[in-house]
Formats: structure tokens, sequence, C-alpha cells
């Protein structure tokens, strides 16, 4: 029986760089579809506060899909699905430029972003309604009284929710091992099926996981008293 020892795979070169290069990419792909979600929920949040019945309920029904499909199911749809229907010389582009992890950050990032427009709608429901009516009266169309009074004051208060949808959209980017991205948790398991020593590599991946969520909670943290002291004064 063998003992638990984590030299066996940090001190290994092979797999340390196998864990670096699986973190880094799971750091990519987390990092671009925030980027993504968070451009798309401004854009969802802005439509559905428009007079428009039929966008109102356009945006509902996006929302709606992509909060009871499960991720993985999205993940199989783009990669499986969708990435057959693209023309011959874009899925050749694709299989030479990383296609799986593409289409996982498209996959993750539209699905997140139902996530972080409903985050921020709740904040913006705590803004009083006078806000709007003050910025109309001072001149701002809808759209700039949206970006510079609305928003900044909807995305403040909904900071909470956004760190911890943010900790989801990191800990799901290791879904996107089962359309064949190399991020951290397929590295884990190619290290684990090399060396025998589930206990330690999958120690070495927890570890992992959980600092960096700790990391991104602490900056939550910080970035919301940021924003209370400035809301104070």
């Amino acid at each position: 029986m063998q003992g638990f020892d984590l030299s066996v795979i940090l001190a290994n070169p092979e797999f340390r760089a196998m864990l670096i290069k699986g973190i880094e990419l799971t750091f990519i792909v987390a990092g671009v579809s925030w980027l993504v979600a968070m451009a798309l929920a401004l854009v969802l949040l802005t439509v559905r506060l428009t007079p428009s019945r039929l966008a109102q309920r356009t945006v509902a029904v996006y929302v709606s899909y992509h909060r009871n499909v499960p991720t993985l199911v999205q993940l199989m749809l783009w990669y499986f699905g969708i990435s057959n229907l693209l023309p011959d010389a874009m899925q050749e582009w694709l299989t030479d430029h990383n296609g799986e992890a593409i289409f996982a950050i498209i996959a993750l990032g539209l699905c997140q972003a139902a996530y972080f427009s409903e985050d921020m709608r709740s904040g913006l429901r705590a803004i009083p309604t006078g806000q709007a009516e003050a910025a109309r009266a001072l001149g701002h169309s809808y759209v700039n009284s949206m970006r510079y009074v609305i928003l900044p004051q909807a995305i403040r208060n909904a900071i909470p929710a956004l760190v911890n949808h943010t900790i989801s959209l990191f800990k799901n980017s290791s879904l996107a091992m089962a359309i064949g991205v190399a991020e951290l948790t397929h590295m884990v398991r190619e290290i684990e099926s090399r060396s025998f020593r589930t206990f330690e590599v999958y120690t070495v991946a927890t570890v992992l996981y959980l600092g960096t969520s700790l990391v991104l909670m602490g900056l939550g943290a910080m970035l919301a008293r940021r924003y209370s002291l400035a809301a104070a004064r």
C-alpha cells in the first residue's frame, strides 16, 4: 500500500509543467468567459428595462433557458452540435486554434450572462426610482442615464451576488474537460492515470481550486468595502 506523498507529484518536472499549463488555461477560460458574460449581462439588463414587451420577453426566455439547462449540456450543444453547422473553413480554423477552449468560453460566457444580468437586476431594484427621473431631468438620454447613473449603482448593490457567481464560473470551468479542454481538471486526470497517485494529485487540485476561490472571495470583499466607503462619503 502506497503512503501519502505529495512530492511524487510536485517534485516531478513533467507533472509540475502539466499542472501549470492546466491552471493557466483554467484562468484563461474562466477570465475570458467572465468578460463575455459581464458585457452581455449589461446588454441584457439594458434591453430588459426598455418599454418594449417583446424585448423584455426575449431576454426573459434567454435567462430562463440558460438558468434551467445544465451547463454541461450547453457545452455539449455548442461543441458537438452548433460547431457542425459552421462552414468547413471555420471548423478547420477552430481545430487549429484550440476550438475546444473557444467553444467552452462561448458556452460558459452565455450561460453566466443570464446569472449576472439577474444579479444586477436585483441590484437595480434597490435603487430609488427618483434616480432615473433625476437623470432624465438633467438631460441624460435613456442610454446615458443607465450608463452613468443607474448601472454603476446596480453593480455596486449586486457585488456580493456577482462575486458568488464569479466563483461558480471559475469552478464550472472544470466542465470544459468534457469537451477536451486541457484545463486543470483534465491535467489532473492525466497525471493520475500516469502516476496512480489519486489522493495526492486530487489534493493538489483541491488546494488550487480552494485557494483561487478564497482569493476571489477576498477581492470581492475588498471591492464591496471600497464601494461602501465611497457611497458613504
